[in-house]
């Protein structure tokens, strides 16, 4: 096996593959009246746009750049989860896949916000 890329070793970005890949497959098998594509396509590029602007900010080398992008994630699967919450309000998705999806977003929610902390920590400590 060949040797991984530094994000891969992160917990919160493998979190955020798996998050993807169930929303994806929820997507998949909405159960709406009509096709809504715009809504579907946006649900599945926010939660997959996660796990990117982790990779991305890790391989800036730069704590300031990082922490830019580690927002970014954490507001893409904020967008995530208003999406899914819309669909479990119009009865797309089951009650069961709307906790399971929240779940993991809170999940990784608390890894970007303690890394965001400890990045912050690392800045200030440069700049004393």
């Amino acid at each position: 096996m060949s040797t991984l890329f530094n994000f891969e070793k992160l917990i919160m970005w493998q979190k955020s593959i798996e998050f993807a890949d169930r929303v994806i497959d929820l997507t998949e098998n909405l159960s709406t009246p009509h096709k809504h594509f715009r809504l579907i396509e946006q649900a599945e590029s926010a939660s997959v746009s996660v796990s990117q602007n982790i990779a991305e900010g890790n391989g800036r080398g730069s704590t300031k750049e990082y922490i830019y992008f580690l927002r970014v994630a954490r507001g893409s699967l904020y967008e995530t989860v208003t999406l899914t919450v819309l669909f479990a309000k119009r009865k797309w998705i089951d009650e069961l896949s709307f906790n399971d999806v929240r779940n993991r977003a809170e999940e990784i929610a608390r890894m970007i916000n303690a890394t965001l902390r400890s990045l912050g920590e690392k800045l200030e400590a440069r700049s004393s």
